[in-house]
């Protein structure tokens, strides 16, 4: 018998699910739709089985960028959710609301806060459109347009209507939309290297402390597994022994910035996976905690207008305090 998302989930003991897409799941990525939905499954056995072909779309094989439509059979193999109390008893996410920077009856744009997930998945039990859900119950659908990385900070668009979600994420797959971001490197970003365009690769870690965590990696322009990236670098200021970037981003690619950025030496100040971690010692006792990596600036042509909106998040007040204590202001006259 086949499940319909939304009614039911995981059964015991393991067996193949069929699962059927319904209207408010349409447009959605495929690894996004199963995370959502298979609770308790950890995300990097879910695109395990997608990789491996266990995962069948319409019958056929798929992977994990494919946008669902309403009606889309799935077929997932036998999956083991975990029995443990505290997977049992799970409270639903909090109801909150976040910084808004824009919202009509389309889109709902907001500063996202860094140590926030946008969705639950992974090991996290929710995350920013879950608690959006439990704080507006009489939104009649409320979708992530793009994500952001649990770390990073600022703008972040979640479409209030289908028509706009699939307007919006067109536009982001097309590279229509412009993608800012402010980070702080270490040391001093050299003003002529103005573009990067070096592919990347997914690879999952092997046996030890991180085993199974999913990271990103630049290869050789020939490598038939890599990715084109392409980043824009702006250098905006020189603070101290660290330099503030304003990067655009062409493609959309994991971890693109952070990997771009660390592999010409110049690693993200607090970054924990392609940082330098000794560094990142230091930067947390002159006050810094997180990732400086912040979604400052996305342009993009509003699906209802036709007009170009642009959007800006100033950095949040921990980023800007640790600038200013590196290089404080000049005094008022």
């Amino acid at each position: 018998m086949k499940n319909i998302i939304g009614a039911t989930h995981a059964t015991r003991p393991p067996e193949v699910k069929n699962l059927v897409v319904d209207e408010e799941s349409a447009g959605q990525r495929l690894d996004n739709f199963l995370l959502r939905h298979l609770k308790g499954v950890p995300k990097t056995h879910i695109y395990r089985i997608i990789r491996s072909g266990e995962v069948r779309l319409n019958k056929g094989r798929t992977s994990a960028e494919t946008r669902v439509s309403a009606g889309d059979q799935i077929r997932v193999p036998p999956l083991r959710v975990s029995d443990s109390p505290q997977a049992k008893t799970l409270a639903p996410a909090p109801a909150k609301e976040f910084p808004v920077l824009l919202e009509d009856d389309g889109i709902l744009a907001i500063n996202k806060p860094s140590g926030v997930a946008v969705h639950g998945g992974s090991g996290v039990s929710f995350g920013v459109i879950e608690q959006l859900r439990q704080a507006r119950p009489g939104a009649r659908m409320l979708e992530l347009v793009h994500r952001l990385d649990r770390e990073t900070s600022g703008v972040l668009l979640v479409a209030k209507k289908r028509s706009v979600l699939t307007h919006l994420q067109d536009q982001f797959r097309e590279r229509e939309t412009g993608k800012t971001y402010q980070a702080l490197v270490l040391g001093q970003w050299p003003s002529n290297r103005k573009v990067i365009d070096m592919p990347l690769e997914k690879y999952l870690i092997g046996p030890g402390e991180a085993e199974g965590e999913r990271r990103v990696r630049v290869v050789a322009r020939d490598d038939p597994k890599g990715q084109r990236a392409i980043t824009l670098v702006r250098v905006a200021k020189l603070v101290g022994d660290y330099s503030l970037l304003e990067v655009t981003i062409k493609t959309g690619r994991t971890h693109q910035i952070r990997v771009h950025l660390a592999s010409l030496g110049h690693p993200i100040a607090g970054d924990d996976k392609y940082g330098d971690f000794e560094q990142n010692k230091a930067l947390q006792k002159l006050g810094l905690k997180r990732m400086f990596l912040h979604a400052w600036r996305l342009q993009f042509k509003h699906p209802q207008t036709g007009q170009l909106a642009t959007l800006q998040a100033p950095l949040p007040p921990e980023l800007q305090q640790f600038i200013d204590h590196v290089q404080p202001p000049p005094p008022a006259v």
